[in-house]
């Protein structure tokens, strides 16, 4: 939050956050009434998210996981929800790079649901494999979570069309899915 704050040269209301292993586009308000406005879009799930992730194995072209979650750390479970599609299988390894798109917001959803179908993130240290995370670390130089917030669309707080914001793959996420030969899958704007 200082960094976004020194970025923006002003005060910066947050309103989409990620996991602290994960990369991409966050989402800040300059002021608490855009803040508020993007907030309610959010909580009424009129928010598309698209990540992309490298898991373990060959998941299904296309599946819904519909999976209740903790809220919270040791919280109740809440109703979860994430789509998924394979975008393309590593011709180098059992790996396979895939889209995921959740319909709801939930602590570590992404990571859950795709742990929960048997291909859990490569480099997740919480609900994937040590051994599988440090052979990746050791031949694929890959030293982190797998997992990018790639884009989030949402109604311009103008009110006047859409905002829609990327965030660039990151070169320590780029390199390893490069030489998986899978980062040309990934969906261009």
């Amino acid at each position: 939050m200082v960094w976004a704050r020194g970025e923006a040269g002003c005060h910066v209301y947050p309103v989409h956050r990620l996991d602290r292993a994960t990369s991409g586009v966050l989402l800040f308000g300059l002021s608490s009434d855009v803040a508020r406005f993007l907030g309610a879009a959010f909580t009424a799930r009129e928010v598309e998210k698209r990540y992309i992730a490298l898991v373990r194995g060959t998941p299904p072209e296309e599946i819904e996981i519909d999976n209740p979650v903790p809220k919270t750390e040791d919280g109740p479970r809440v109703d979860a929800v994430t789509w998924c599609r394979k975008l393309a299988p590593s011709a180098v390894d059992r790996c396979s790079l895939v889209e995921a798109r959740p319909r709801t917001g939930r602590l570590h959803q992404i990571r859950r649901h795709l742990k929960h179908i048997t291909h859990p993130l490569i480099g997740d240290v919480r609900y994937g494999k040590g051994d599988i995370n440090r052979q990746y670390r050791s031949t694929y130089d890959l030293h982190r979570l797998a997992l990018h917030a790639l884009e989030l669309e949402v109604a311009h707080p103008s009110g006047e069309g859409t905002l829609r914001l990327r965030a660039p793959v990151p070169e320590d996420l780029a390199g390893p899915l490069q030489r998986l030969e899978v980062f040309d899958a990934i969906p261009q704007p």
